[in-house]
Parts: C-alpha cells; structure tokens; sequence
C-alpha cells in the first residue's frame, strides 16, 4: 500500500483583512502519495502557487490542517520543520530563482551544504550538473544562461537535496515549447531515477496531461481531480 507523504485538510489561506480579505485558498483537499505525479491545474490567481507553499510548509493556514508524512506539521518544532524543508521537499520556482553571483556549480554546491548532503558522489553538484546536460556549464552565472539552461540548474539544485517532494511552479511558464518539452522530459527521468513525489502548478492542460493526475483549481478552491489514462 502506498503512504501519504503531504496532505491538506479543508485549508484556508486568505490575505487582508476584514471585507478587503481575499481567501487564496478556501477548504482546499489534497493528498500526495510517495512517489505520486500531481498537476495542478488553473488560470493564473486560482491559488496553485499558495496551495504549494502550503503543502511545502512556507504557508501557514489560516484553517485546516497541513501534513507530513502522517504529522500535522503545525505539531513539529522549529528544527523539525527545518529538516522537513531541508532534506524533505525541495521547490523549483518559477523564472528559476538561481543565487545571481553563483556560478551553476556554486548554486548546486550551496543547496548540498545546507542539507549536509555531500556523501553520495552521484549527487555530487558537477554529476549533477552532467545529469542535466549541463556540465559544461558548471562555471557559468545566471545571467551567462539561457532560460532552460537555468531552470535544468534549478532542478539540479533541488535534486541536491534529496527530496521526497519536489514542488514546481511553472516549470515550463517562461520557455518556449521545445525548451519547456526537455525540462519535463528531465522532470520525468529524474522523478523515475530517485522516486520523488512529483507536484507541478501549471495553467497548461498539456502540462498537466504528463502527470498520473490533475487537481484543478478556481477562486482557491479544488473543483475536481482527474486521473489519466
């Protein structure tokens, strides 16, 4: 039987206050299963990136419940939810978000030192970088690479961390089809390589066609799950 890695309970996010509050989430349920695919799905401001944040522990609800690996993670300590974030889930963010006076290979290197994940030498940062296609490149800055050569970093970056989860936000948002089509095949390989639990917020309903199944989402709630074929 698979376990449930993270989970959401009637979550309610809103921001502001008073009549001027807007409910980025309202009730929302979700479960990731270990080494699940989810998409999810909907227009810009339907609240995929919140409902990541959420389930990644960098937002808290207002109402509900966030879990951990069966564990509300409003019960855990600080160092407990440190480690969650550390060496639990790892994001890759939209537009890549790479440290800017990093070379690829300092950017890969910071993100194992942190998570004191430097003892298997196949997630070393240069065969990171080599997992990537991007080797070669190891000493180049942000601004030196393109955007899918970016974002390959950004996911070598995650991978660094040895995640359990991997939480996307618009992988593909910023890169042409055929950039945006090599980054989800990577995606993919690596998800089968290190059977991470795989979650992607994405308006492309092609996107979301990749993954096992789709959450869609309107007005911060959940309005129906499919999965594929």
């Amino acid at each position: 039987m698979t376990d449930v890695l993270a989970a959401c309970r009637a979550v309610v996010v809103r921001y502001g206050h008073g009549e001027a509050a807007v409910r980025a989430l309202d009730g929302v349920d979700v479960t990731i299963e270990e080494r699940d695919s989810v998409a999810l799905l909907g227009r810009s401001g339907s609240g995929k990136t919140t409902l990541l944040h959420v389930l990644g522990g960098l937002v808290e609800p207002f109402a509900g419940t966030v879990e951990w690996q069966g564990k509300p993670l409003a019960t855990l300590d600080a160092a407990a939810r440190g480690a969650v974030r550390a060496h639990g889930i790892a994001y890759v963010f939209q537009g890549a978000n790479l440290l800017p006076y990093f070379t690829a290979f300092e950017n890969v290197a910071f993100a194992a030192r942190i998570c004191g994940n430097e003892i298997d030498p196949a997630l070393a940062p240069l065969a990171l970088l080599e997992l990537v296609g991007l080797s070669g490149k190891a000493d180049h800055l942000p601004a030196e690479l393109s955007g899918g050569e970016a974002q390959r970093v950004a996911i070598a970056r995650a991978i660094a961390q040895q995640p359990e989860l991997l939480l996307c936000d618009e992988p593909t948002g910023h890169l042409d089809s055929d950039t945006g089509e090599r980054v989800l095949q990577l995606l993919e390989a690596l998800q089968n390589e290190y059977g991470f639990a795989l979650v992607v917020a994405t308006h492309d309903t092609d996107v979301a066609a990749r993954l096992r199944r789709a959450v869609e989402l309107h007005d911060g709630r959940a309005l129906s799950e499919e999965v594929a074929a």
